[in-house]
């Protein structure tokens, strides 16, 4: 890992040249190459004061904040965001504060990064999609060939929700306000009457609301216990799409 050019590939990661996890197929795949690198920048790099800068932060020297300028086309406010060295933000995305995305972290055209919002290490955001305020998607960049969070083009993620460890969620697909998405809860799909398979992709344009199961066992349900679990309720149709257009204006 040592002799790998990290510092080349996190300036490509940044241009959009190469990305932490490409499309293959209805799949994604992690590009193992790039979580080696990351992992081998975070070893070369020392702790370092940013004065002058970030005045009482303490980081790597060689994963400081990016910087942007008019002519990027990119609308970073002001007020406590930052978009890490080797993060990818395409032209018209807005990072309201205070948001963070993380290295090898990947935002396309049009979106929008809502208040204190997380892009995790390595996540990737498609086009036109909607984080809002309070969400969270996990970072992973260990084990190097797990795929990280994936949000396909056009999402809707509601306020609050939580998408960790590797889930994909296909475009167009609407998450509600409060879900959580990871790999040990199944999905249950009201429409088609199934239960997915844990860690499944959420479906193109499910709409997904937070519900909830009785919990296994008498003494449980013999005190009325239940767990949450996500519901897809509804696919998208015009009705849906109309409450979920994103205005020109604010891009």
């Amino acid at each position: 890992m040592s002799d790998i050019d990290w510092n080349d590939i996190l300036s490509k990661l940044e241009t959009g040249e190469i990305r932490a996890a490409n499309p293959n197929g209805d799949q994604w795949v992690a590009n193992v190459e790039v979580k080696e690198a990351i992992l081998a920048a975070f070893g070369a790099g020392e702790n370092t004061e940013y004065s002058g800068i970030y005045e009482g932060f303490v980081d790597k020297d060689n994963l400081p904040p990016r910087m942007f300028k008019a002519g990027d086309n990119v609308r970073l406010v002001p007020g406590g965001s930052a978009v890490r060295r080797g993060a990818y933000v395409a032209e018209n995305v807005i990072i309201m504060p205070p948001a963070y995305v993380n290295v090898g972290g990947y935002v396309d055209e049009g979106s929008m990064i809502d208040s204190h919002a997380l892009v995790g290490s390595c996540a990737q955001v498609g086009k036109n999609v909607h984080l809002s305020a309070g969400v969270q998607l996990g970072g992973v960049l260990e084990p190097v060939g797990l795929t990280p969070v994936v949000v396909e083009d056009e999402c809707f993620i509601g306020a609050g929700s939580v998408i960790v460890e590797g889930i994909l969620v296909k475009k167009r697909a609407v998450i509600a306000p409060g879900v959580t998405l990871s790999k040990s809860i199944p999905v249950y799909d009201c429409v088609n009457e199934e239960v997915r398979e844990k860690g499944a992709p959420i479906p193109e344009g499910a709409v997904v609301i937070p519900g909830t199961r009785p919990a296994s066992g008498n003494w449980a349900k013999e005190q009325g216990l239940s767990i949450s679990c996500p519901m897809i309720v509804k696919y998208r149709d015009e009705q849906s799409d109309a409450s979920l257009v994103l205005e020109d204006v604010l891009r």
